[in-house]
């Protein structure tokens, strides 16, 4: 199955048609534009973009068996990216937007797996997907907003080889994404990754049992993250926190106490995004010490 990126939404929650149905356990492969929804592939001033159609997501996609309540496992198995990106910095955007005046563009050609920032200067290609979510219990929600139904995370975890965790908020889920990037550094201090189109394969099923999640949550090959978004660090690293803590809390017989200790000494926070709307944060946690409760999502 596969979906165009002709079919895309800038809000989670929006009234649309269904881009997508799907069944639990399928492959799909998504077009995505870039950030910019391509309006700098015509060589357009960046002061003359609509910025209102920016961060656009492919979808959203309908999972048929997807019930409130349940959760979706998004594994990605491939992502492709165009031959060309851009970089962007400019003022108001970032940690760096009171300095900056005007808005500056940079367009970089992708070659041989590296990112071609200069003569000089070449950082490897690592594709990943700014934009991912569901619809939202209640009001909609923008695409470049990153909130419990995923969205706009930013998260350079997302990519190839790792599988997403979603809550379903609504009957079908309504997945989308969008807003590749070919390098992105945590944090995205400069409000731009190498902003990019492609397309990106994916395998969706539906988790009845085992898990129940109030924000999204990531697998790669070293470990889980619980990812969370707030007003500010503090408030998205408490959220992502305890999230951790309840998931090992109810998956083992370890108590409250001991579950502090155990993420006190293998937890691992990191930054996801500071330039969005709401922050993003993920806490990380081995492989190894769900491994030892047997747990597997």
């Amino acid at each position: 199955m596969r979906a165009s990126s002709d079919k895309c939404i800038y809000f989670f929650g929006e009234e649309v048609k269904v881009a997508l149905h799907c069944k639990s356990g399928q492959v799909i492969t998504m077009e995505t534009k870039d950030c910019f929804s391509n309006q700098l592939e015509d060589k357009k001033e960046i002061e003359n973009i609509n910025w209102n159609n920016i961060n656009p997501a492919t979808g959203p996609i309908y999972v048929e068996e997807a019930e409130e309540g349940d959760v979706l496992k998004i594994t990605i198995l491939d992502i492709n990216v165009n031959g060309e990106g851009f970089i962007l910095a400019g003022e108001k955007l970032g940690v760096f937007g009171d300095s900056l005046k005007g808005t500056t563009t940079k367009t970089v050609k992708i070659e041989d797996n590296k990112v071609i920032f200069n003569d000089k200067i070449s950082i490897p290609l690592e594709p990943m997907i700014g934009v991912i979510g569901v619809y939202p219990k209640e009001d909609k929600i923008n695409s470049g907003t990153p909130r419990e139904h995923g969205g706009n995370m930013d998260n350079k975890k997302i990519k190839k080889g790792s599988t997403v965790y979603l809550p379903v908020f609504k009957k079908g889920g309504y997945i989308a994404l969008g807003d590749l990037h070919a390098a992105m550094g945590d944090g995205e201090i400069g409000g731009s990754g190498v902003e990019v189109k492609g397309e990106v394969t994916l395998k969706i099923e539906v988790i009845k049992e085992d898990i129940k999640l109030s924000s999204p949550m990531i697998k790669d090959d070293k470990g889980y993250y619980t990812v969370a978004s707030g007003e500010t660090l503090d408030e998205a690293i408490e959220i992502a926190s305890y999230n951790m803590a309840n998931i090992l809390m109810e998956k083992t017989n370890i108590s409250f106490e001991e579950t502090v200790m155990l993420l006190s000494i293998c937890g691992d926070l990191e930054i996801c995004q500071v330039v969005d709307p709401l922050k993003t944060v993920r806490l990380f946690v081995p492989l190894s010490i769900f491994k030892s409760y047997d747990i597997e999502f």
